[in-house]
């Protein structure tokens, strides 16, 4: 485990937070942003509430300002914390988690540690989710895509206020911001797991696999002769559909079920209709 952050790309480095679970893969990433020569920095998720982890982000400082991508623990029980530490502010889209700063607003840019953030609201793993674009990094710009886009495996759409539509739309912005007229393909700075060297390609397969999953959750309901609306779909389906799951990450498992049933009863509510309705 490091105590100093680690340059991922020209303008963002990364620090791991010391807590690996099924959830959080190896650890939470916080990012660490400046501009060449810029003395401030931006700090993005501080992460768990771990004070070796929050006194390495504040001596990676000055800490000018710290931003989160969405409601989590994993990502914000720090920020209280740091800021005491740092006097930052802390902006997130949900007002809950803002310490002494406005939330975060979709399409606003945000200028420090002589930088330019756009950021963009991409909810449907929860309904706060940001990512935090970095237009001028190098080759084709930088994406800090929090959980929407993690670096290993794919996300969970969380309970209660995450949104399968919410997320497909999400995706769509999300490739339009990474497949830009650029030199190169933008990398995506996840919430966990390594560096995306190809963001675009990855939002591609995200899509490609929900639809595959919304494919077999069709399948199921049809098969089993059950409503999507139904008591007992959800254990029904995740039996079904999910019977390999490694039983840690079954509750993810519910969790995306429950979204993909929410979907399906609002855009049909009767198994075996066509792929347009998965949109």
């Amino acid at each position: 485990m490091t105590t100093v952050p680690e340059p991922v790309t020209r303008l963002a480095a990364v620090l791991r937070a010391d807590n690996p679970g099924p959830m959080t893969l190896d650890g939470t990433r916080s990012y660490v942003l400046r501009a060449p020569g810029s003395a401030s920095c931006v700090v993005v998720d501080p992460g768990p509430d771990d004070a070796a982890h929050l006194d390495a982000l504040a001596a990676a400082g000055p800490v000018e300002l710290v931003l989160v991508t969405h409601r989590h623990a994993d990502h914000t029980a720090g920020s209280p914390r740091l800021r005491a530490r740092t006097g930052a502010p802390v902006r997130a889209a949900d007002p809950d988690h803002c310490h002494g700063g406005a939330p975060l607003r979709g399409g606003e840019t945000i200028r420090a540690a002589g930088l330019r953030i756009d950021v963009l609201a991409t909810p449907g793993h929860t309904a706060d989710s940001v990512c935090l674009v970095l237009p001028d990094d190098d080759p084709g710009g930088t994406v800090l895509t929090g959980d929407t886009v993690l670096g290993t495996g794919t996300t969970v759409i969380a309970e209660p206020d995450g949104s399968l539509g919410d997320y497909l739309a999400s995706l769509d912005a999300l490739e339009a911001v990474a497949t830009r007229a650029v030199p190169g393909p933008a990398t995506g700075l996840p919430g966990h797991g390594p560096v995306v060297d190809d963001l675009g390609q990855r939002v591609r397969a995200y899509r490609a696999h929900r639809h595959e999953r919304l494919a077999q959750v069709r399948a199921a309901l049809a098969g089993l002769g059950l409503d999507p609306a139904a008591p007992d779909a959800v254990d029904r389906v995740v039996a079904h559909v999910y019977a390999d799951v490694d039983p840690s990450v079954r509750g993810a498992a519910r969790q995306s079920v429950t979204a993909q049933l929410a979907h399906l009863a609002a855009t049909d509510g009767r198994p075996g209709t066509g792929p347009a309705d998965d949109r």
